[in-house]
C-alpha cells in the first residue's frame, strides 16, 4: 500500500483495471460524511439538479436514466429520506462534494485513484465525479452502462451486483453502445438471456468494486437494511480515446449511413478514429472562432 493511500487497502489490482471487474477493500467505514445524520442535513440543502430520486420498485429492463420522470415515489426528498427503510425508494446525489462535509473525502479518493493509475501506467484520473446512492431494502437499479470508469464503495446494507463483459455484442450491440456514449437515440437494452455472461458480486460494507468503463451492470439491494454506497467516476487517457472513437463511429452511422467496425477490438484502429474525431472537432472549433 502506498504510504499516502488513505481510502483503499492493498488489495487493489491495477493489472485488471478497465479490463475486468474486481472486488477490493475500502477503509472508510464510519466516515462522518456518510452518517445518516449528515446525509439528512446535507441532501435537502443541495440544489434540485443534484438530487434525483424515484421508486425503488423497478425492473431490470426499466430506463435507469428516466427513473425519476417515469417512476416517481410521490414524496418530497425529506419524506423519502425519513422513510427509506419502508418506502421502496431510491436516491442518487450528483457531486455531493459540493457540500463541505464531503470535500476531504473527495480529495482523498482522487489521490488514491491516481495512485492506482500511477502504478498501472503512470496515468491520472480526468474529470472525477462523486455520486452518492441511498436506497431501500430490495430495491433494484436497472441494467445500464456508465460513460466512465467506476470505483463503487459500500457503507451500509448489502447488494448483489451483476457486471457484464464490456465489448460482448450479446450484451449490447455496437449501435446501442456508441449511441449511448454519444447521447444519441438508442440505449442499451436488457436481454435476460445474457444473465449467464455476468460476473455477480455479493457486496457488503467495507467492500469496493471496480466496474470497468462501459461495462453493463444491474443491482439488487439486500433485504436487511437501507443501502448507502458511494462511487467515484472518472476518465483516463484510454477511456477518452475509446469515447472519441465511439462518437466518431456514431456520426459515421447516423450522418453518412456507413457501417464502421466496432470499437474495442483493435486499439490501433480505435486510435485512428479518435484522432480523426479530435482533428475534425478542432477544425470545426477554429472555423467557428474565425467566422
Amino acid at each position: 500500500m502506498s504510504p499516502t493511500q488513505r481510502c483503499f487497502a492493498n488489495d487493489v489490482r491495477p493489472e485488471l483495471f478497465d479490463r475486468e471487474p474486481f472486488l477490493f477493500t475500502h477503509q472508510l467505514l464510519g466516515h462522518p460524511a456518510l452518517s445518516m445524520e449528515n446525509l439528512g442535513r446535507m441532501i435537502p440543502a443541495l440544489p434540485e439538479r443534484q438530487v434525483h430520486y424515484s421508486s425503488g420498485r423497478l425492473q431490470t429492463s426499466d430506463n435507469f436514466e428516466r427513473a425519476q420522470e417515469e417512476h416517481g415515489n410521490g414524496m418530497c426528498i425529506e419524506e423519502t429520506i425519513a422513510t427509506l427503510r419502508t418506502s421502496n425508494s431510491y436516491i442518487m446525489i450528483r457531486e455531493p462534494q459540493e457540500d463541505e462535509s464531503f470535500h476531504p473525502l473527495f480529495r482523498e479518493l482522487v489521490e488514491d485513484v491516481n495512485g492506482v493509475l500511477g502504478r498501472r501506467d503512470g496515468g491520472r484520473a480526468h474529470e472525477p465525479k462523486m455520486y452518492l446512492f441511498l436506497s431501500s431494502p430490495n430495491s433494484v437499479t436497472p441494467f445500464h452502462i456508465d460513460r466512465a470508469t467506476n470505483f463503487l464503495m459500500q457503507f451500509q446494507g448489502s447488494k448483489e451486483i451483476s457486471v457484464f463483459p464490456q465489448w460482448d455484442p450479446r450484451v449490447m450491440t455496437v449501435v446501442e453502445r456508441e449511441s449511448h456514449v454519444s447521447r444519441g437515440r438508442h440505449r442499451p437494452l436488457w436481454r435476460p438471456e445474457t444473465q449467464a455472461l455476468a460476473t455477480t458480486f455479493q457486496f457488503k460494507p467495507g467492500d469496493a468494486l471496480h466496474i470497468p468503463f462501459i461495462a453493463g451492470h444491474h443491482v439488487r439491494n439486500g433485504p436487511e437494511d437501507v443501502s448507502i454506497s458511494l462511487s467515484l467516476f472518472f476518465q483516463t487517457d484510454e477511456t477518452r480515446l475509446l469515447t472519441d472513437a465511439m462518437v466518431f463511429n456514431h456520426h459515421l452511422r447516423e450522418r453518412l449511413k456507413l457501417q464502421p467496425a466496432g470499437v474495442g477490438t483493435a486499439r490501433w484502429r480505435d486510435g485512428l478514429k479518435a484522432g480523426a474525431w479530435r482533428t475534425g472537432r478542432s477544425v470545426a472549433h477554429a472555423l467557428r472562432r474565425t467566422a
